[in-house]
């Protein structure tokens, strides 16, 4: 926590309720917009970086027209956060702007933050309760049949455009392979999949769409839930259906939305932007061709510069705190910076770039909500990025690095698409 510095008297002081920052304010704004065109890959980093120069490690943000929030950028504040929750909830219906009903039944923030009966939404012993059911769930996956499963779907996307002599690597690789092996693990078809892959991407979108894309996502899982009541078989959703955590049919299902668009936008993301260096990045690529670099170290660089998640909302303050320069008021909502986390000067060396091997990043949260699903994640992602590289050795950006286009969206970083020319 950083310490405050000396204002002039005349300041009016952060806690004052006629401050413009303080969220909720209704008076003119100084709110930093984290919505409308322009967020994407590359002006956020810049936009951080302004940012911490004006505020410090916590700063004002907008998340829509009214609707105003603190963007946890620091290193150890966002830590402190994540970690203590008798300070910061998880729980939506602690949010004040919420409670007041200043946020639109309609507005795309809801697709994240509304309340479910899920572990991301959960505090203490209800949280526990269901990431136990989720973590033990997962942990049934056999990591053996699990590499099987992602060799064999990105051996047969490959072949399906290894022929053409060009491709586009995020629609038809890194979007599709992490839905087909998902769904797979949750025992559904490739009907299933399509679906799920179209209502995960509009979910994600943080558009109109956002909330009708989170209810067609819940229909879709809420059918498979479901039939495998009626048919369990050897899969995600029949090991949660039946765990001694005996979780309610609702929650079953909301755990499964959480941990389906967790796993397949990260890793999505993920894979895409590791291709991106290693096609754009020539010392990257050689240390990496010259065993230097070992491909999961390569992956972790990737987690530290340009995590898949950039802004991971929300905590709701449980009662006024100090963090960083700001006076956090009970109700407030914050939103974890881990992009902006993970570029704090605070925590990287002199150069500013991360240390090869280092995992303290943030990437997948921290805390007792850090992701469950990080070990697989890492397996799906390792393997697409190997077989990619095993299958076509000869891989070419088909178009200038300036002309890539980072996908819209102020809560992940992903490629909007990566075109690239196949060696004969």
């Amino acid at each position: 926590m950083t310490a405050a510095p000396r204002r002039p008297r005349t300041e009016t002081p952060p806690e004052c309720p006629g401050r413009p920052d303080r969220p909720g304010h209704s008076g003119r704004s100084r709110h930093v917009p984290l919505y409308g065109p322009g967020l994407d890959g590359d002006g956020l980093p810049a936009l951080y970086e302004r940012l911490r120069a004006e505020h410090g490690p916590v700063a004002p943000v907008a998340l829509a027209p009214g609707v105003h929030a603190w963007l946890v950028m620091g290193y150890e504040e966002l830590l402190r956060v994540a970690r203590r929750e008798r300070d910061f909830s998880h729980d939506p219906r602690h949010w004040r702007l919420l409670r007041e009903g200043r946020v639109p039944a309609d507005s795309p923030l809801l697709a994240f933050v509304g309340w479910r009966p899920a572990l991301m939404f959960a505090d203490g012993r209800r949280h526990r309760r269901m990431r136990s059911a989720v973590a033990d769930t997962l942990g049934r996956v056999d990591g053996g049949e699990l590499g099987r499963l992602v060799r064999d779907t990105a051996d047969r996307l490959i072949d399906a455009f290894a022929g053409r002599g060009e491709a586009d690597l995020v629609p038809h690789y890194a979007h599709r392979l992490p839905a087909r092996v998902v769904t797979r693990l949750l025992g559904a078809d490739e009907p299933v999949s399509r679906k799920l892959a179209e209502a995960v991407a509009g979910t994600a979108a943080a558009n109109a769409d956002s909330v009708h894309a989170g209810r067609r996502l819940e229909r879709v899982l809420l059918a498979l839930v479901r039939e495998k009541r009626r048919a369990p078989g050897p899969d995600v959703t029949s090991w949660l259906l039946t765990h001694p955590a005996s979780l309610r049919e609702e929650e079953v299902l909301h755990n499964l939305a959480v941990t389906v668009v967790a796993a397949h936008q990260t890793t999505k993301n993920w894979i895409a932007t590791t291709l991106r260096l290693l096609l754009t990045d020539p010392a990257l690529r050689s240390s990496l061709d010259g065993g230097y670099l070992t491909l999961d170290e390569a992956l972790d660089l990737v987690l530290w510069r340009f995590p898949p998640t950039q802004n991971l909302p929300g905590r709701y303050a449980l009662r006024d705190v100090r963090l960083g320069r700001r006076e956090v008021r009970a109700g407030d909502m914050l939103v974890l910076g881990l992009a902006a986390a993970g570029r704090d000067p605070r925590v990287l060396p002199a150069c500013g770039r991360p240390v090869t091997g280092n995992r303290a990043h943030v990437a997948f949260g921290a805390g007792p909500h850090a992701c469950p699903a990080q070990a697989q994640a890492r397996l799906i992602a390792r393997t697409a990025v190997e077989v990619l590289r095993r299958r076509l050795p000869g891989l070419r950006l088909a178009v200038p690095e300036e002309r890539l286009a980072w996908a819209s969206s102020p809560w992940t970083r992903g490629l909007a698409a990566l075109p690239v020319r196949l060696a004969p």
